[in-house]
């Protein structure tokens, strides 16, 4: 297969991965004729026609089914011949995909990936952010080589790397009564206004159950599925929130926030790494997660970092 031809099957199965040609030419980072112009060329190539363009999304003709399932078969087999190439010359190239949900915390995302792109800066690396369910099934279409999400499964064809334990605290603006001492009852959230993430959530599942184990019921005001967006609530005094400490270091520093933690309780959220089973990762993909697995303790120097 000549170069041009190999290039347009990526192409061709990132349509099919992602689910159409936008979506394709977004990860692609190219223009949407481009993707359009590849996948057509591809086709005159072969003789068939691959795509059903009449159906919304495409469709996958006949044809187009047995080339998707054998060549995307061929191009992870190709992948991991130039993988073992580099690794031979000691060297960390090639693409890495990786999906995370939202509440991680976008600055922490965004100083690791950082991190990363500086030691690694032949590894073409894109994260993206999505619901729970989506990041394993992301990670299952093979659309992203690693998922991060928070209490992580680990059976079927998912395999999970434990990550991080993040100790959750009490989130509440600067002025707000319950920031004037230091550490804080859970009984005290009692009829508390309360910022919360969305019930599909286990992060909001598992909170509620703790809630209710030491019999404290809060007044839910708002209902996230973003860390960010729960932090700006509770900045512009909305109410209170209990989230991981790691996501609000900025903020506490800024004045912007208190953290404070618990007298009676120990919460934490576990974060894991996700890819799929029986599937090695690549070297670039080994590589992010050794960078994630050793700052579990310097994350906070880390952000830091990242800021200045």
């Amino acid at each position: 297969m000549s170069l041009i031809h190999l290039r347009n099957a990526e192409i061709f199965c990132d349509v099919v991965t992602h689910n159409g040609f936008s979506r394709a030419a977004e990860a692609r980072q190219i223009s949407q004729p481009a993707v359009s112009q590849a996948v057509q060329q591809l086709e005159d190539h072969l003789g068939v026609k691959l795509i059903d363009r009449s159906r919304r999304p495409p469709e996958l003709t006949a044809p187009g089914e047995i080339f998707f399932e054998r060549v995307r078969k061929w191009l992870d087999e190709y992948r991991d011949i130039e993988d073992s190439l580099q690794r031979f010359k000691g060297k960390v190239a090639g693409r890495l995909r990786v999906v995370s949900i939202y509440s991680v915390g976008l600055l922490q995302m965004a100083a690791y990936v950082s991190r990363f792109r500086d030691v690694h800066p032949d590894v073409e690396l894109k994260i993206d952010y999505a619901h729970p369910e989506d990041v394993y099934a992301r990670v299952l279409r093979d659309e992203a080589e690693l998922g991060i999400v928070s209490f992580p499964r680990d059976g079927g064809d998912i395999s999970c790397i434990e990550w991080l334990r993040q100790k959750m605290v009490l989130v509440t603006g600067p002025d707000d009564p319950l920031a004037a001492g230091g550490a804080i009852s859970v009984k005290q959230l009692s009829r508390q206004p309360f910022v919360a993430f969305t019930s599909d959530l286990t992060i909001r599942r598992v909170t509620d159950r703790m809630l209710r184990s030491h019999q404290v019921a809060v007044e839910v005001i708002h209902q996230f599925d973003n860390v960010e967006n729960v932090k700006r609530a509770v900045e512009i005094g909305q109410g209170v929130a209990i989230l991981p400490e790691d996501s609000v270091q900025r903020e506490v520093r800024a004045g912007q926030l208190k953290a404070i933690r618990f007298t009676d309780l120990e919460f934490e959220r576990p974060l894991g790494i996700v890819h799929k089973r029986n599937k090695n990762l690549s070297a670039a993909a080994e590589k992010f997660v050794e960078l994630l697995k050793s700052v579990p303790e310097s994350s906070r120097r880390l952000i830091e970092e990242y800021e200045d």
